[in-house]
């Protein structure tokens, strides 16, 4: 089984090579945002709850998510693998989803890190806020916000990372192609 954490700042391209990722290894794509992002259309609770924070370019509580891909796990037990994208984002997620998988016997096997700077990826997601209709891409100060939490709270995973030998980094500014092949460099 691979267990994979696709790993960037927001606008990196993780759903985009999630989707070619997961397409290759026959991956479940287990992505936060997605999750979220269909809760709150739907208007359940959990997704009213959930928009209090991401209206703010804040992130969802941990014991919030940590359900949330828990029952994703349970739910396919018998996967090849799963691609976490946009999940774990805090240290204390990343224990969290080594506790899960380890009662699986299958841990994380990488974290595969797109690495983009930060004036590309406020490009990026304007153009995609332009395109999406998403509220949290079309506004410079809550993309900005969003990095600041990004670098406070998710960047520490990749030292998290680093220290158990798991963390890689792939070079986001490349073009699609050429990312995409430096990721299945590290997975095959």
């Amino acid at each position: 089984m691979k267990n994979i954490v696709l790993f960037g700042p927001p606008g990196a391209g993780k759903g985009t090579q999630s989707e070619r990722l997961i397409d290759k290894y026959k991956l479940i794509h287990l992505s936060t945002g997605d999750i979220l992002r269909a809760e709150r259309k739907e208007g359940t609770p959990l997704g009213q709850k959930a928009n209090e924070y991401i209206s703010k370019g804040e992130l969802v509580p941990d014991d919030i998510v940590i359900g949330m891909v828990a029952n994703k796990i349970n739910e396919n037990l018998d996967a090849k693998g799963f691609i976490f994208d946009g999940f774990p984002r805090t240290v204390t997620q990343g224990k969290a989803l080594d506790e899960m998988l380890h009662k699986t016997g299958h841990p994380i096997n990488k974290m595969l890190a797109l690495e983009v700077d930060e004036d590309e990826l406020t490009k990026r997601l304007l153009l995609r806020g332009e395109t999406s209709g998403r509220a949290d891409d079309q506004d410079e100060a809550t993309i900005r916000n969003r990095f600041k939490v990004y670098n406070d709270e998710t960047l520490p995973l990749k030292e998290f990372y680093k220290a158990q030998g798991k963390y890689y980094g792939v070079d986001g500014m490349n073009s699609i192609e050429m990312v995409f092949d430096d990721l299945c460099k590290h997975l095959d």
